[in-house]
């Protein structure tokens, strides 16, 4: 029976399997064009690749916000609740708002309680909200590859992809080029694509096939370009914009890249009717907030949040405990899902650290820690594992000095847990540890 209530609606979308995968569009065409097609009534930003969709959407949607546009802002996965991944001007949808307009989508399409995926029925529900609230524009995360995925029914003046590296490869292929073709997915004819830097490899496949599908380029370091300047920091140059003096809000070098590609998107967009002048670019870069990347909670020694799942955002995760903790040791609590290529993280993280204490993940896909406790051993002599987050955390503040780091890493749902647990209230996590 189809719910009948908003608080049935959402106890019916909570049974869905959020780890339900099936691509293909043709479920989620359905859906719209019996709404009435509202992914038509709004332009979009739309962003695709592997590290650095959240931040790059992030930052644009700050500034287009800061601009005076009603903005709407859909991404993937959630921290914490599933209302964070459907946004207006910044504020999550409310569960009464999200069970409203999830009947609305039953009662125009009643199919969608069965065809649908999780996935597919929150992009359905995002779109249909969008429409309803008049957004000027909505900037939308790819949630998995970009030819396939649901959002790519959205009609966007402007794409992104950020950088391109191995994850999900038993989905989008193994090579970095059949990668970077499924990303690539999202171009469309006359729709300018924001690259960022990318390794050759992707990018001799991106070029391509902007090329095949008229897609005009815009290649970070060739055609824009963010860095610092001597006087404190950093600069933008565009094709048709010089910008000083701008203090991205998110933490980390890398930031500035994701930074660079929203900037010239959003120039883009300007140039196509959606107008974010300087100022507003300005002050959407100083305050954009995204939890969960190299966040730090603050305590004694800190908590530092970084949802690093795959090699590339281990990489990332280094360079920034590099240059934001020199020197100082590292207590890591680390899980991570079954179906992840772990070896590479492992490898990278472990021997940076002082020591490790593996957790159990609040999913069905989580990778018990005894079943890889030798293999962290072999990598980090003092590495333990545990049954539960809360022990976990415990044991690591038991080895960690007040000037050291208690990193918690490897999965968005390790992070999530921890920022639900306390909300990032460091006295209580204080006192649960």
């Amino acid at each position: 029976m189809l719910p009948r209530t908003p608080a049935e609606a959402l106890e019916f979308f909570s049974r869905l399997s959020p780890s339900s995968i099936k691509l293909g569009l043709e479920r989620v065409e359905a859906a719209l064009e019996a709404l009435g097609h509202p992914e038509r009534r709004f332009p979009a930003l739309h962003v695709a690749g592997t590290n650095g969709k959240g931040s790059t959407c992030a930052f644009a949607s700050a500034a287009l916000h800061a601009a005076g546009h009603r903005v709407g802002l859909y991404t993937s996965p959630h921290l914490v609740r599933v209302n964070e991944r459907i946004r207006v001007d910044g504020v999550e949808i409310s569960d009464e708002c999200l069970g409203q307009r999830i009947l609305e989508v039953l009662e125009r399409h009643p199919e969608a309680a069965t065809s649908l995926t999780y996935f597919e029925f929150g992009t359905v529900v995002a779109f249909w909200h969008f429409a309803r609230e008049a957004v000027d524009v909505a900037v939308v995360e790819v949630g998995l590859g970009g030819r396939l995925d649901a959002t790519r029914a959205c009609v966007p003046l402007v794409t992104a992809i950020t950088p391109v590296s191995f994850d999900h490869m038993e989905y989008l292929g193994n090579t970095l080029g059949a990668i970077a073709a499924e990303k690539a997915g999202i171009l469309k004819p006359g729709v300018p694509v924001v690259l960022s830097r990318q390794e050759p490899e992707a990018l001799e496949v991106l070029e391509r096939l902007a090329r095949e599908s008229q897609a005009p380029v815009l290649l970070e370091g060739r055609d824009f370009h963010l860095g610092p300047r001597p006087g404190g920091g950093l600069a933008y140059e565009g094709s048709g914009l010089s910008l000083e003096g701008l203090f991205p809000s998110l933490r980390g070098e890398h930031q500035w890249q994701n930074a660079a590609v929203a900037l010239a998107a959003l120039e883009q967009l300007s140039a196509r009717g959606v107008r974010v002048p300087p100022e507003a670019l300005r002050t959407g870069l100083a305050g954009a907030r995204w939890p969960g990347r190299l966040e730090e909670l603050g305590g004694s020694p800190p908590v530092l949040l970084d949802g690093a799942h795959n090699p590339a955002g281990v990489g990332v995760l280094l360079e920034g405990l590099r240059s934001l903790y020199p020197g100082r040791r590292v207590h890591c609590v680390f899980g991570v899902v079954a179906d992840k290529d772990r070896g590479p993280m492992l490898r990278a993280l472990l021997p940076a650290c002082s020591s490790v204490h593996l957790t159990p993940l609040d999913t069905p896909r989580s990778l018990s820690p005894e079943s890889y406790l030798d293999e962290a051993r072999a990598l980090c002599e003092n590495a333990y594992s545990y049954p539960s987050l809360d022990a976990a955390l415990a044991g690591a503040r038991a080895r960690a000095a007040p000037s050291d780091v208690l990193l918690c890493t490897g999965s968005l749902f390790l992070v999530g847990s921890v920022r639900a647990k306390w909300g990032g209230n460091l006295g209580a996590l204080h006192q649960h540890s």
